[in-house]
């Protein structure tokens, strides 16, 4: 049969929708373990998917069967492997705006008091480490602390990070007008940290918020910077405004933010 009286399929709109659909899963799945010990795992499984292939059209039976055993439980196995990743994408796909259903995050004036504590804070070169509730509840990390029920102020802010409170080695957490917890343990990030100036605060913050969409305050210890982390990135230099101004209004989404902060 020539070549030109042989059937090509016509695409219709329903497969140029599904074309587009998965070419941006596939977008979106790239960018988000560019960064990630996860890439150079998918690299490896590309190498052995082409090592695969070259035994099958070279008919080398042994390798073929034992590469075809390791990709039938090789789901299994990469479920284990990809845990923090695939925990943190269903969380950052929860943290979407149109899965966001109520509406969360510091009260009135909050804002205005943990800003007046971190500059107290940095003035002194306490460390301190402070996460906001926002829509994410934060009841996992509040039992590894000391639960409390106050109203959010600089003063009590500043003495739970004295260096001799019982509670300053740990993270405060706050919902809403109110401190729910002191002294709480947060997840150390997955994610290799470049700058090595950054400390267990540091990573802890950007640990807590990869999985949840919560803001994370950071005073560092050793330089006074006050940080702020959200989605996974981490807003550095910031002054006692640009910390009330973005607990205010925090950004829509967790999309990247600069390593330091903008010119006020």
């Amino acid at each position: 049969m020539p070549l030109g009286q042989l059937p090509f399929p016509t695409p219709g709109w329903r497969d140029l929708l599904e074309i587009l659909i998965v070419a941006y899963v596939i977008y979106v799945l790239l960018r988000f373990l560019v960064g990630t010990r996860a890439l150079q795992i998918v690299f490896g499984l590309l190498v052995l998917a082409a090592i695969y292939l070259v035994a099958f059209l070279l008919k080398l039976s042994m390798i073929t069967y034992l590469l075809g055993v390791v990709f039938t439980y090789g789901v299994f196995a990469a479920l284990v492997v990809f845990q923090p990743e695939l925990r943190q994408a269903l969380a950052r796909l929860g943290q979407r705006p149109a899965f966001r259903l109520f509406g969360a995050g510091p009260g009135p004036g909050v804002g205005d008091e943990i800003a007046r504590a971190v500059e107290r804070l940095s003035r002194s070169a306490t460390g301190a480490i402070i996460a906001v509730e926002c829509d994410v509840r934060l009841d996992d990390y509040l039992e590894s602390g000391t639960p409390m029920r106050a109203t959010v102020s600089a003063d009590l802010l500043a003495t739970i990070f004295s260096p001799y409170s019982p509670l300053h080695d740990g993270a405060v957490l706050v919902r809403g007008g109110e401190i729910v917890g002191a002294g709480c343990i947060l997840p150390l990030t997955q994610n290799p940290v470049s700058d090595r100036s950054l400390g267990t605060r540091h990573r802890a913050a950007l640990g807590l918020s990869e999985e949840t969409d919560a803001l994370v305050l950071v005073v560092s210890e050793e330089s006074a910077i006050v940080s702020l982390a959200r989605g996974g990135v981490l807003l550095r230099g910031l002054g006692p405004e640009q910390v009330a101004a973005l607990l205010a209004a925090p950004p829509a989404g967790p999309g990247p933010a600069p390593l330091s902060a903008p010119k006020p």
